[in-house]
């Protein structure tokens, strides 16, 4: 099993936070700071005693600290070095902080979790949000929920229903996978520096096993990705080197059919075609 080694704290931490935090644009800091908001992401967060807390991202610990007073314990995942001793130092008399320095698309999630379910918790930089959701779902088996801050308009996508202008890989993917429920608006005032889009909060919770589809994912990820590669084509088309017209139509689907007007389990559908084809 892969171990994530742990920052130790330095007991002289606050000499390393006396300074303001300059914003690295690189990491993509925009940091929450409205109170009101802070509260009603951990209300909905709702930690429990004995749960595993895994926080993304922590910054200058708006959530972290909060969290922490809550549950008492925590795990953050921070790639910026020189935040580290300040959350440590903010932390010191709150609760267990556990750091680990990396880049959470290398954190191999279930070798974290060790056995026990991880919530994951974070205010994504919206610059690889949707490599970092991709990463997740590959350790969706180790996850009982996640809970992050993104863009609205990707909060938007991920939620999207079949026939939407916004339907697309991101929601079917997710879909697939997760039950996906928006929860919060955020507008860019609620950060330091303000970003210029506005922001939601979104809960993503794992289908349970008897629920996830049994097709090779490979294969139902090239047929999304295929089908929505150029959604103004037909599917018989769109999906032309990975699925033909029969194929189609013996998945129950009008090959004449766009991408964005089927619904998850439609590819799933297809791609099990495929495979008995193979």
């Amino acid at each position: 099993m892969k171990r994530y080694p742990s920052v130790p704290v330095n007991a002289h931490a606050s000499d390393a936070v006396a300074g303001k935090h300059v914003h690295k644009k690189q990491f993509g800091q925009h940091f929450l700071h409205d109170p009101g908001l802070i509260r009603r992401i951990v209300q909905a967060i709702a930690p429990k005693p004995g749960e595993r807390l895994v926080e993304i991202g922590p910054g200058e610990g708006a959530i972290t600290l909060p969290l922490l007073r809550e549950h008492g314990r925590l795990t953050v995942i921070e790639l910026d070095r020189d935040l580290i001793p300040r959350i440590q130092a903010a932390a010191r008399d709150i609760g267990e902080l556990e750091v680990i320095h990396a880049d959470v698309l290398t954190v191999d999630f279930t070798a974290l979790a060790a056995g026990a379910n991880l919530r994951l918790v974070g205010n994504l930089p919206y610059n690889i949000s949707s490599p970092i959701l991709f990463h997740c779902l590959d350790h969706a088996a180790a996850i009982t929920d996640m809970h992050f801050m993104l863009q609205k308009e990707v909060v938007d996508r991920m939620a999207a229903d079949p026939g939407s202008k916004v339907y697309g890989r991101l929601s079917v993917m997710l879909q697939l996978y997760c039950r996906v429920e928006p929860l919060l608006k955020v507008p860019p005032g609620a950060f330091n520096p303000p970003p210029k889009v506005d922001s939601a909060v979104v809960r993503l919770t794992p289908l349970p096993r008897e629920r996830r589809h049994d097709a090779d994912p490979a294969l139902v990820e090239r047929v999304v990705r295929h089908a929505f590669g150029q959604r103004r084509k037909t599917l018989s088309n769109a999906l032309h080197g990975v699925a033909n017209a029969d194929q189609i139509r013996a998945a129950g689907i009008d090959p004449k059919e766009r991408a964005e007007q089927l619904a998850p389990m439609d590819f799933v559908a297809i791609a099990k075609v495929v495979a008995e084809d193979a």
